[in-house]
């Protein structure tokens, strides 16, 4: 196919650490693979400056467009360009790069005033949808009638961004019912963030100590305090330990449950690590758990199912797409300690050769999930075309409701 020259609008991008960021990066660096010319606008950080340069990401170099920046503090990682600033750069950039389509990945900020940059210019933007308001309101400072106030506000400002786009995306079935049923936007399309498998090593040996692994953002919409309380919940026998990689702002609290409960020489706090380091962890862990009621697909669940490992995850969003009860791990009811303590006690007592057979489910289970297949459908629809009738089937073999989260 004729390479396209594509911008990807970001409100965070490379080195924040999160599953939008993870996203975007791979799909970039796919599409560099693929001949195309890609260019990514982003908030500069703290660890980078304002400007536009070359960068290599995932092993590929794409031109990074970097917006000065501010943090907004009630939030661990978000930042934002003033207004002012953002409108003229974003002109400037559309005028400079002259894309072929456009992709926004968040309608916060820089994707705001990239759509606006965009009107009557007929340039092709695509959307894809990351965020769910309700993740934003413990940062948000403000008293619990004013949150609902401000969640009402915020999917209404979802509404009126993302039908700009000529078509929307969001990574699961279950994801795309639940921004149809909060906006008028409709015939969103799932498309799964997607994998590169063959970067993760299965181990399909038995294990030397049991070790529980959670990987993401350390912050109160992950739940990681019932992965906590189950621990404290399992038998001594087993020796169960808790391996959390990640950084945010609920570390200190969950330091002291652990301390609370006992179990705090049992969990270990590595912070965010490298790749390698990261890998090593999913080879080695015993199983991934994952409480978190807000996911549309999570990024790290599927690098555990990559790697081989039984999950266990919350029976909420899109966690359901993604466990298959029994096949390969268990579904617990959101926010039950002790039920999610039974399930990985299943995980953990299963003979080697069940554990085995899981392992490998989760293995076969991600292969609908790959990035290649990703890359088809966006390209598909880069160029104004409808996915084929099976592309954004194969990732949503199940199906759950799209109630919103409970707090």
């Amino acid at each position: 196919m004729p390479s396209m020259r594509i911008l990807l609008g970001c409100d965070t991008f490379y080195p924040d650490v999160n599953g939008a960021t993870r996203f975007t990066e791979r799909l970039a660096a796919g599409l560099v693979a693929r001949g195309h010319e890609v260019h990514v606008v982003t908030p500069a950080t703290g660890d980078t400056e304002p400007g536009t340069r070359t960068e290599v990401i995932e092993g590929a170099p794409m031109i990074v467009h970097r917006f000065p920046s501010l943090r907004w503090y009630p939030h661990p990682w978000l930042r934002y360009t003033w207004p002012t600033v953002s409108k003229r750069l974003s002109r400037e950039a559309i005028a400079a790069i002259k894309p072929d389509v456009v992709h926004i990945q968040s309608h916060i900020m820089n994707g705001r005033y990239l759509l606006k940059a965009l009107r009557g210019s007929g340039i092709r933007v695509i959307a894809t949808n990351h965020t769910m308001p309700e993740n934003v309101l413990e940062h948000t400072s403000l008293p619990d009638p004013l949150n609902r106030l401000f969640a009402r506000w915020s999917w209404a400002d979802v509404d009126r961004q993302l039908s700009q786009a000529a078509r929307v995306t969001t990574p699961t079935r279950n994801a795309a019912d639940y921004l149809e049923a909060h906006t008028r936007i409709r015939d969103v399309i799932p498309v799964s963030n997607g994998i590169d498998a063959s970067r993760y090593t299965p181990d399909f040996g038995p294990r030397t100590e049991n070790r529980i692994l959670f990987v993401g953002r350390v912050e109160h919409e992950k739940h990681i305090d019932v992965l906590i309380r189950a621990l404290a919940l399992l038998p001594e026998d087993l020796d169960a330990k808790l391996d959390i990689v990640g950084d945010g702002d609920v570390g200190k609290h969950l330091q002291h449950l652990a301390q609370r409960l006992g179990v705090e020489d049992r969990v270990t706090f590595h912070g965010w690590v490298s790749d390698e380091e990261l890998k090593a962890l999913y080879t080695s862990a015993s199983c991934f758990a994952i409480a978190s009621i807000a996911e549309l697909q999570s990024i790290a669940t599927l690098e555990a199912m990559s790697s081989g490992l039984p999950i266990v995850a919350a029976d909420a969003m899109a966690l359901p797409h993604l466990v298959e009860d029994g096949v390969n791990g268990w579904l617990f009811p959101p926010g039950d300690a002790a039920a999610a303590a039974e399930r990985i006690e299943r995980v953990l007592r299963l003979s080697p050769a069940d554990r085995e057979t899981m392992q490998r489910a989760s293995v076969a289970g991600v292969k609908v999930h790959d990035l290649g297949h990703t890359l088809d459908v966006f390209e598909a629809l880069y160029r104004g075309e409808e996915p084929r009738s099976d592309s954004t089937r194969r990732q949503n073999a199940s199906s759950s409701s799209a109630e919103p989260p409970q707090s």
